[in-house]
């Protein structure tokens, strides 16, 4: 597997700052870089990139309208030093939101999340993928197994995860796709609340989760 990637910054430091962190990862396979925003869209328009980094405030056009103006778009991680265009990258289903100046540590979590869901969208099976639900919440992609979901509730264009953590995953998503995507057996449906059993095949071991209505 090779993820292909090009990276547009019109701060030569920063574009140097992430080639340097792209390539400590084998997986990933750096085409090009472009201080020039309009060469990158350019580029973009005539190669197959999986992967793009690209910051927000840029002179002749955003990151933020240049991934818009995309027919085809890749995986998208927004690098930028300002907080307050988080919304407009969720709205494109953007995989991650850097914040400057970006450490490796962060970096590295945005390139594993990149790599597993890369493996997703192409069809790797691989168990931690094929159980997994791919969700976006709080202006970044999250993953969620689906052996950690106790219950899914119906709110019109929205539905909440709930797990064993303390907080529910909010995610705009219709929960006909969600059903579609990750439950593969009914035990009941009502109105607000979705309710499931999980067989898994392994050990022949079910999986009950209890109701909350």
């Amino acid at each position: 597997m090779n993820i292909k990637c090009i990276a547009i910054d019109d701060e030569p430091l920063a574009l140097q700052l992430i080639s340097g962190y792209i390539n400590k990862f084998p997986l990933l396979h750096l085409l090009n870089t472009f201080e020039d925003a309009i060469a990158g869209a350019e580029f973009l328009r005539n190669n197959m990139v999986d992967l793009l980094f690209i910051d927000i405030n840029m002179p002749d056009i955003t990151g933020i309208d240049l991934v818009r103006s995309l027919k085809i778009k890749p995986m998208v991680i927004f690098t930028t030093a300002y907080k307050n265009f988080a919304f407009e990258g969720f709205e494109l289903e953007a995989l991650d939101y850097l914040l400057k100046p970006i450490d490796m540590k962060r970096f590295t979590k945005a390139i594993d999340k990149a790599i597993d869901y890369h493996k997703y969208k192409h069809g790797i099976k691989e168990e931690a993928q094929s159980e997994s639900l791919y969700v976006y919440s709080e202006y970044r992609m999250i993953k969620i197994k689906l052996i950690d979901i106790e219950y899914i509730e119906s709110m019109e264009d929205y539905i909440k995860i709930y797990t064993s953590a303390p907080k529910p995953v909010l995610t705009l998503m219709p929960l006909k796709k969600c059903w579609k995507n990750c439950l593969p057996i009914i035990l009941s449906v009502s109105t607000e609340v979705i309710l499931r059993r999980l067989i898994r095949s392994d050990q022949s071991k079910t999986v009950k989760y209890n109701s909350l209505i």
